[in-house]
């Protein structure tokens, strides 16, 4: 299981949210690159990147603190936020990136995502951030009908690399991740399936890989706040 530590932008800075609210924004670096190349030094194979401004925007906010990282760092970076158009999708993956995550466009429009995976196989990550089992687009700030077994479903045959599933009432909370409902969604599709959202501790990591259905996890403020040391983890994910 791929252990893909987070950062996550805000202003041009690394910051956690509480639940996705953007008012509970925990400040723990000013500088994103050299955040990314701490990480790398500490033997990641990937890095989550969020524009969270940009998941707000609807368009890329926080571009110049992307560009630096991937400047920064030589292992793969995959990114969401305010990605809902080809010319978006192509601009990140020429300046470097390995993978693109579309979340809100996965909702108001599959066309793009079916388009975009065939256009850059491998390349396209859907996310799928849920509350209560029920998608939520635009940053978390509206929750549709839509259910998030049903949006996977979707795009079983589209082509697209990975899900990555968020329990948005557990992001970065600390109380653990919602286990049930990504092993749930796992063994809906074919789709390789990212966890993310709760990790706060080794156990988790480890409950989250022996389920033998989770490909990855994403984890940040357990990182930052020490409760979780990288290459610890990453010690014990690849052993």
């Amino acid at each position: 299981m791929i252990l893909y530590p987070a950062i996550d932008l805000k202003d041009g800075q690394c910051v956690r949210l509480l639940r996705g609210d953007m008012a509970a924004a925990t400040v723990f670096g000013e500088d994103p690159a050299a955040q990314a190349a701490a990480f790398c030094a500490a033997g990641c194979d990937w890095l989550h990147l969020v524009d969270l401004n940009g998941a707000f925007a609807g368009v890329p906010v926080n571009g110049k603190a992307v560009e630096a990282i991937l400047a920064r760092v030589d292992i793969p970076c995959q990114l969401g936020g305010g990605i809902r158009d080809m010319a978006t999708v192509s601009f990140w993956l020429d300046r470097g990136l390995a993978r693109v995550i579309l979340g809100t466009a996965a909702v108001e429009n599959p066309a793009l995502v079916r388009k975009a995976a065939g256009t850059f196989p491998g390349r396209i990550a859907v996310g799928i951030d849920a509350r209560g089992g029920r998608v939520a687009t635009r940053g978390w700030a509206e929750t549709t009908d839509v259910i998030a077994t049903d949006l996977a479903r979707r795009f079983e045959d589209a082509g697209v690399a990975a899900l990555i599933y968020t329990d948005i009432d557990r992001d970065g909370a600390m109380g653990g991740p919602n286990i049930a409902a990504t092993v749930a969604l796992a063994r809906a599709v074919s789709i390789p399936v990212i966890a993310s959202g709760g990790v706060a501790a080794m156990a988790d990591l480890l409950a989250l890989r022996d389920t033998g259905v989770i490909a990855g996890a994403i984890s940040g403020r357990a990182l930052y706040d020490g409760t979780i040391d990288l290459e610890t983890a990453l010690r014990a994910l690849r052993g």
